[in-house]
């Protein structure tokens, strides 16, 4: 009998093993059940990876919703492991009947983790190097994709088995002592990590045993074979630690029934046409240049630009919602990370120190202790409360190699950081208005619709029980002020307050996370930050931590996914191009040009020589929203023949009342609606004889 572990029992303990490791095409796109980082926890408002503790309460579409024309019709109702128990039942038994499998098909594997995700699970085995019956030292297997047949064959067999799975609680010792005997050193390592004396296994039948805290089915004969697919195998190192040894992961999916699969296949393979990695370099959106390191961003022109009007509305909105603009420096003394408490906690995920003129500086992994010290600078009453600083500030975090990809997870990025100091009385009141800025700056590139969570009061906590509960009933009374609907994570808010996280739903209705409000109890102790009351007495303000996007880059890349590359006009870094016909409109199309540049529009002339027909494909490939076609008749009249990648033909259109439109669409966030006049037919012509 073989025996394994799998992260169930573990809880958080097996956390270290699942951060640094490789992830399949739809997984790395679509928000996993990965765990955040330690600096993402801390800060709160970092890019981080969707959690499979807090995953969407709502369906997953298989298809997407009206945000995107581009996406295909919803079909099917995909459940998730949160809104169906049963689903993450299945999920679970059947990454036990795969490891079971991949045992009796490659009996040397060891196994070490296999969780559930949002998509399906996983599981991360060991091929030591073994001896041929020679003598000869033969290297560790090496899974490819024609093994998953082979496993997937074995596993089959073990569901038309119907073996009963059911659950034996042993001693610390009698585990130990089992899993000694097959030589299974990977599960010692687990063992000795869990902190509880209460050891639980289950059992398939009585051929396979693992450690676990379930749950489980009943029976392999409650799984679907034909629901279950196996996916691609990758690489993870064990305990996510470069300098442990190479595990192989098979990653897999399974559901309720074969049409479940079908649909999330579909959506899978919908996801692989709109990765951002893919997008971004055909549209020369950015690029990850190796030879400068790993997880640092170039931004090319076209991606600078759109950057660019994310940001300047960004701020835009920001002054208007009563909010100041600040700036901080990118490194700092080491001192000032060990007040705020990351060094201690989280200098692993935080980049050496440097030396200035013998002392030690970090560059900065985060913003809120900068906004700390400027608080601190001056004596604050409480006529100036609320205080609201906003920054866009470039943050730089240790990730290891292996947990890199593309814009969502990067070494270098930008934070759209905002604090609130207030006064108790003031907090559900800002609560409320960040809520509503929320709203505002997400429904602008199309996000619409939010799963909400309120996360509470962990075990391990600062602050006193009265103002956690005074924090907690602020952000349950501005969610009922909003009117939205919420699901409550117990436990999972952060260690000096709780929060609320917004996870924004895309084109084809996967769940992103992204906004978040924080309460801080933490940061004003650490640096002493007061101010004076109507008695003239002292005491600590409330602390919002805030953040819309969590990064900019990792909400491009979202943005690009959720549009497919086609974005909204107002964003499009080319909004129009024009196609000249002949030679002799070039000088027009220029003089059109320069005036939608001094009105701030994006114009560009396509000066090749191909076919009319080539340069209107071209332009479409290039997703460029509007195409403007140029002949002798447009140039005498003043006039541009139109063409909308969305609407089709817009028909003709003066310069002025053209590039009127295209202001009140940019200003508005709107697409262009206003119809040209039709262009007259043109008359037959006789054939010569």
């Amino acid at each position: 009998m073989r025996a394994i572990g799998c992260s169930a029992f573990l809880g958080r303990a097996s956390r270290p093993a699942r951060r640094n490791l490789s992830m399949s095409m739809l997984e790395r796109s679509g928000g996993v059940g990965e765990e955040k980082s330690a600096l993402s926890k801390f800060a709160g408002h970092g890019r981080s990876l969707s959690s499979s503790r807090v995953t969407s309460a709502a369906p997953l579409r298989s298809a997407a919703t009206a945000a995107s024309p581009s996406a295909p019709p919803a079909e099917v109702e995909l459940p998730t492991n949160d809104n169906d128990p049963s689903l993450l039942r299945i999920r679970h038994t059947s990454a036990h009947v795969m490891a079971m499998a991949v045992q009796k098909v490659f009996p040397e594997a060891q196994v070490t983790i296999g969780p559930w995700i949002d998509n399906g699970f996983y599981y991360d085995f060991y091929f030591p190097d073994t001896v041929d019956e020679e003598g000869n030292a033969v290297p560790g297997r090496k899974l490819v994709d024609g093994d998953l047949k082979k496993i997937k064959k074995a596993m089959d067999k073990i569901i038309k088995a119907k073996l009963p799975i059911h659950r034996e609680d042993v001693s610390r010792e009698e585990a130990a002592a089992r899993i000694a005997a097959i030589n299974e050193p990977f599960k010692k390592e687990i063992l000795d990590s869990i902190p509880s004396d209460d050891i639980s296994i289950y059992h398939i039948g009585d051929e396979w045993w693992d450690l676990c805290a379930g749950p489980h089915v009943e029976s392999t004969g409650d799984l679907a074979p034909k629901a279950i697919a196996l996916q691609n195998v990758a690489g993870a190192y064990w305990r996510g630690d470069e300098k442990r040894e190479m595990l192989q992961r098979i990653y897999a999916t399974a559901w309720k029934d074969p049409k479940q699969l079908k649909a999330y296949k579909k959506l899978r393979e919908e996801a692989k046409k709109r990765d951002h990695r893919l997008l971004g370099k055909k549209l020369d959106l950015f690029s990850i240049q190796e030879d400068a390191g790993g997880g640092l961003v170039f931004w090319h022109p076209k991606g600078s630009t759109m950057r660019r009007k994310i940001e300047d509305f960004w701020r835009e909105a920001h002054i208007e919602n009563g909010y100041d603009i600040v700036f901080t420096p990118h490194i700092a003394n080491i001192d000032l990370w060990k007040t705020s408490g990351h060094f201690d906690f989280y200098e692993e995920g935080m980049f050496d120190q440097m030396d200035v003129e013998g002392q030690e500086y970090q560059i900065r992994p985060m913003n809120c202790p900068f906004h700390c010290l400027m608080y601190k600078d001056d004596l604050r009453s409480y006529r100036d409360l609320p205080i609201r600083w906003a920054e866009l500030g470039t943050v730089y975090r240790y990730e290891r190699s292996g947990t890199l990809h593309g814009l969502m997870r990067v070494r270098g990025f930008t934070q759209d950081d905002a604090h609130v100091f207030c006064l108790p009385d003031q907090l559900q009141d800002e609560i409320v208005a960040v809520l509503d800025l929320f709203e505002t700056i997400l429904s602008r590139f199309g996000f619409n619709k939010y799963d909400v969570m309120l996360s509470t009061r962990p075990e391990k906590s600062v602050g006193s029980d009265e103002i956690w509960e005074a924090a907690t009933s602020a952000l349950a009374g501005a969610l009922a002020v909003k009117k939205w609907n919420y699901q409550i994570n117990e436990g999972d808010g952060a260690f000096y307050g709780p929060k609320i996280d917004l996870k924004i739903k895309d084109a084809i209705g996967r769940t992103w996370q992204c906004s978040t409000v924080q309460c801080d109890f933490n940061l004003p102790v650490r640096f002493g930050l007061e101010y004076i009351t109507a008695d003239n007495t002292k005491a600590q303000p409330i602390m919002l931590h805030r953040a819309i996007f969590g990064s900019i880059e990792r909400f491009f890349g979202i943005l690009v996914e959720n549009c497919a590359g086609d974005f909204p006009l107002w964003l499009a870094p080319v909004q129009l191009i024009l196609l000249p016909v002949t030679d002799s409109v070039q000088d027009y199309c220029t003089e059109v040009k320069k005036k939608a540049a001094k009105r701030g529009i994006r114009v560009e002339i396509d000066r090749g020589n191909e076919r009319l027909a080539k340069q209107i494909r071209n332009a479409e490939q290039a997703r460029v929203p509007l195409i403007g076609v140029v002949g002798v008749k447009e140039l005498e009249s003043r006039k541009i023949a139109l063409r909308s990648k969305k609407l089709g033909d817009l028909g003709l259109h003066g310069i002025e009342d053209l590039l009127d439109e295209i202001e009140r669409c940019d200003e508005n966030a709107v697409e262009m609606e206003l119809m040209g006049e039709k262009p007259p037919k043109p008359e037959p012509v006789a054939e010569e004889k």
